[in-house]
Order: C-alpha cells, then structure tokens, then sequence
C-alpha cells in the first residue's frame, strides 16, 4: 500500500524546495521506498516525468561530485561555444591599434566593460558586461596604469657624464670638500586645497578642502629650491613666496647662499670648494647665462671655487635631490593640505628618515626680476674654465676678487 499522503507532505515540505538535481533525486528514493507501483504514484504527486524520476535513480546509484548539480555537460553551453567569433572581436576591440584605424570603434574612448559590450552588440553579440569582464580575464587582459619607463633619446655621452661626475664627487669627498645637489621642486598651491595621499585622523572626519584648486590670489603659490648636501645627509630649503618671480637663477643661488651660511660654514670650517651637481636645464641649466653670472658673484662674494657639473639631459631623476629630499618632504605632507606659507615652512622643517635626514626650511621674501638679459661683455668677464671633457656640462668658477671681509 502506497502511502500517498505522506509522500505529498514529505514533498509539499521538503522536496517541492529542492534545486533541480535535488528534487529528482528526492522523487527517486520516495519511487523506490514505494516499491510496485511507487514511479507512477510519485509522478502524478510531484509533477516530475517519469524519464526524470529515473534519471534521479540512476543518481542514488551514481555518487555526484560534490557541488555538482548537474552531470557533466548539463546546462546551456559556454557562451564562446554559441558565439564563435565573439572571442575575436572582442580581443580586437581591446588590443593596442594605429591611431585613426577607420576599423576600431572604441579608439578614441575608454574601453569599459559597458562600452566593450556595446560594442559588441553592434557586431552581433548577445554578452552582458559581467561575460566581457569574465572573457577578458580569459584572455589575459586587465586595466594596466601608464608606467614611466621610456627615456626618449639618449646622449651618446650619458653613462660616460654619470662616471665624469662620480668621479669628480669622490674626490672632493676624499678632499674634505662638500658637494651639494640643487633643483627646484614644484610649485605648490596655498591654501585649504587638496594634498596627494592620506594621513590618519577619525574614522568619518576627512578634512575638507576646497572642492576646485583655483589659486588663491592672496596666498598663491610657493616655490622649495632646495640644496642637499649629498655626503652629511643635510638638506636646505629656501621657499620663494612669488612663483611668477622666484623661479630664477638669481633665486636659485641665493639659495646656495642660504645653505652656505646657515648650514655650511658651520658644518665644513675648512671650507673652500663647493661641488654642485644640478640638472641641464629649469633657473640652473647649463645654457642659462645668469645662472652662471649668479654663480660668478657667489664665488667673489664667499670666496670659493665652484666645480659644476650638469646632469645631461633627460635624466633629471638621477639627481640626488630628487630621491633623497624632494620625495622625503612629499611624503612628510602628504595628505595635509599646505593651509599657508608658515605651513609649507614648518613641513619641510619636520621632514626626517630613519637614515637621519635633517632638513632646515625658511622663507625668502624677496621678489627676483624675470627676464634678465646677460651680455656677451659680461659673460666675457667671467672666470669660467670648462672641463675637457664636456666643458657645456663640467665647468669650473673661480673667485676673481679676494673674499670680502
């Protein structure tokens, strides 16, 4: 005797629920616990086809595997199998192409997983943007950021300046003698605007800043011109308060001028050379003639002889200053908007490492005059001796008048 009743609560309660797989496999053991007559019965009580029932039998005596719903190759088939060209026109709408190819619909824009499926769509293709996701993965795709990585074009006398200076800079070290690498950072917005990076403070209470970085007329911007002093792990940071005006060689050794008397004197009392490595171009390149004018005026002014030596074009990131003071003040301010000039002082002022890096900051609140022209006479005037090798790059000031007292 069938117990149908039960079967239609055991169902009603439980195997109605089931996925597909499972409620096949359930109708099965109630057919079977039945005994004669108990397929038919269990049909008619759930709904399911006989054929199914009995695919459910052939599953009590078959062991799935596990987390397996259906047997294998169950299920609609994979989507590159129902679309053979999708994989192709997908990999074309995403690898690298000719400006102005006629034949790549999303040149010119970027290729999310929404406008890829688009434009698939216009091809032809029935695929969600989570299946354009799923395809890229597959064929090794992902979003990559540009890198820095490609120089342009090299001098042929590269490496061979990179040796003429390590050289030069060693043997003024062995000297006693200091060398110190200069370079202009960039200029900053003051102000409550919006800083690069984070810092902690109360979960909920991001600091606010202003919503666009429209200058501020009266703060404006400030510009470091820095001089580190590459043997004593020393940095000074001269801060010019005008960054239409301050940007200039005559600002740039002033601030030689500052380092010298604020930090150098004390540091090397037998002081009486100065090496300066600086980049090729910006307020201390090698063509500026009132850099080298300015420089004329600091050697007769302190003193001193002055070895220069240029870094060639292109590789402005191989100055010292660049990796041992600049990035070391970024990360200090990071995520603290620069509120007013005492700010960008203090900042700089605060910046160490655990190698002890010390760094002195103080603003310069003179204005320089832009566009000073130098003279073929005043340049004739100088005391300059070029290096033979590359003379442009390595040149040497000496002082034409005794220091003043």
């Amino acid at each position: 005797m069938i117990d149908r009743r039960g079967i239609e609560q055991r169902w009603a309660a439980d195997g109605s629920k089931r996925d597909e797989r499972g409620r096949r496999v359930f109708a099965a053991s109630e057919a079977r616990a039945a005994g004669w007559g108990g397929l038919p019965a269990v049909s008619q009580i759930t709904g399911l086809a006989r054929s199914t029932i009995g695919r459910g039998l052939a599953d009590l005596d078959a062991t799935a595997p596990r987390g397996r719903v259906r047997r294998k190759g169950g299920g609609p088939k994979r989507l590159i199998e129902r679309d053979r060209t999708l994989l192709a026109d997908l990999e074309r709408l995403v690898e690298p192409a000719t400006l102005g190819d006629p034949e790549r619909p999303l040149l010119w824009v970027s290729k999310s997983y929404d406008k890829l499926a688009q434009a698939l769509a216009d091809l032809g293709h029935a695929v969600s943007p989570n299946s354009v996701r799923k395809l890229l993965i597959g064929l090794g795709f992902s979003r990559q950021f540009n890198r820095k990585a490609d120089e342009g074009c090299k001098h042929p006398d590269r490496n061979a300046q990179f040796e003429h200076i390590s050289a030069k800079v060693t043997a003024a070290q062995a000297a006693g003698q200091p060398v110190v690498s200069v370079d202009t950072k960039k200029k900053e917005l003051v102000g409550e605007f919006k800083n690069g990076g984070s810092d902690y403070r109360a979960k909920g209470d991001p600091r606010r800043v202003k919503v666009h970085d429209f200058e501020d007329k009266a703060l404006g911007k400030v510009v470091p011109y820095g001089v580190y002093d590459v043997a004593a792990d020393e940095g000074w940071v001269s801060v010019g308060i005008t960054a239409d005006t301050a940007d200039t060689a005559e600002f740039a050794v002033a601030s030689i001028r500052a380092w010298l008397a604020r930090m150098g004197r004390e540091r090397y009392p037998q002081l009486s050379e100065l090496t300066i490595t600086a980049d090729c171009g910006g307020s201390n390149g090698a063509r500026v003639r009132l850099w080298k004018r300015e420089l004329q005026t600091f050697a007769d002014d302190s003193g001193l002889t002055l070895h220069v030596h240029h870094y060639p074009p292109g590789t402005s990131k191989w100055n010292k200053i660049e990796h041992r003071l600049f990035c070391r003040i970024t990360q200090n301010w990071r995520g603290r908007p620069l509120s007013d000039r005492l700010a960008v002082v203090e900042l700089i002022g605060a910046t160490t490492t655990k190698t002890g890096l010390k760094v002195e900051c103080a603003l310069d609140p003179c204005t320089y005059q832009k566009g000073i022209k130098v003279s073929d006479a005043e340049m004739a005037s100088l005391d300059i001796t070029g290096d033979e090798f590359h003379p442009e790059w390595n040149y040497t000031i000496n002082p034409r008048f005794p220091p003043k007292p």
